[in-house]
């Protein structure tokens, strides 16, 4: 296993998520994170910045069929099941070119649905192609290993960022804004006020955090910012160059750390 890079508080590995997760500790994490391909570049266009650009993303992000793609999230989803604890739970983000293919997968693993979250992008790209509606959203799932597990959700620390209201499942939360993305850029980049609510909701400080798609890092940025630790990993160098940037780099903690809206 190659461990990438770690301190106290984080560690990044580079390789194949399903290897990596196969060599730590059984029922060692407490949330998982998950932000897998979507299987989107299928070389059609879509409008960023008012500028015309390819939705390719790279060879990772490439549908190989639909047995091919179930295989693939089957495999990882029963990688990370061996490492999340008993009490632990799960979320992953998608649209509908897969999130529908890990919700069954899920169920027949014997999970429990949680909840489903909307994000809604107030700012998303315009609909190129015109012949279906703008798609302005993505999914969260939120799941546990089954119906009788105790999970954490601090119900009445989201209620106090909602203004002393319930939370409700549909997030409305603009795409990725630039001044995230001060060390470098990733396609799929999250912003954190979406893993903000997702760490802060559903995990405890000291807690262990784990992404198994790291990307940009978001996901790990988050869990330092909420004194939690954190495990990611990514087969790409390039992004866990990004990602460790994101969470080693002292401007970090004036700007990220910051919280800034």
């Amino acid at each position: 296993m190659n461990t990438y890079k770690e301190n106290t508080d984080f560690r990044l590995y580079q390789g194949d998520c399903n290897k990596v997760l196969g060599k730590l500790e059984e029922k060692s994490i407490d949330l998982i994170f998950a932000d897998p391909p979507y299987m989107l570049s299928n070389d059609g266009i879509t409008c960023q910045s008012g500028k015309m650009v390819s939705v390719n993303k790279g060879e990772w992000d490439k549908s190989k069929g639909f047995k091919e793609d179930v295989k693939f999230h089957k495999k990882w989803l029963k990688s990370c099941d061996r490492v999340l604890k008993d009490e632990g739970t799960i979320w992953i983000s998608g649209t509908y070119h897969c999130i529908h293919q890990i919700t069954y997968l899920l169920l027949e693993m014997g999970y429990y649905i949680i909840n489903e979250i909307s994000w809604i992008k107030p700012n998303a790209a315009p609909n190129m192609g015109c012949r279906c509606f703008t798609a302005s959203h993505e999914i969260l799932i939120w799941a546990k290993k089954n119906k009788k597990a105790k999970h954490t959700f601090n119900y009445e620390f989201m209620k106090q960022l909602n203004g002393g209201k319930q939370m409700r499942s549909f997030w409305e939360i603009p795409t990725t804004p630039k001044r995230e993305k001060t060390f470098g850029k990733h396609p799929t980049q999250k912003p954190l006020e979406l893993l903000k609510r997702v760490i802060l909701s559903a995990s405890n400080e000291k807690d262990l955090v784990l992404d198994p798609f790291v990307g940009s890092g978001t996901s790990g940025v988050s869990a330092l910012m909420h004194n939690r630790r954190f495990v990611g990993i990514d087969i790409e160098k390039d992004y866990l160059d990004l990602a460790y940037k994101r969470l080693t780099e002292d401007n970090m903690n004036r700007s990220e750390l910051n919280d800034k809206k």
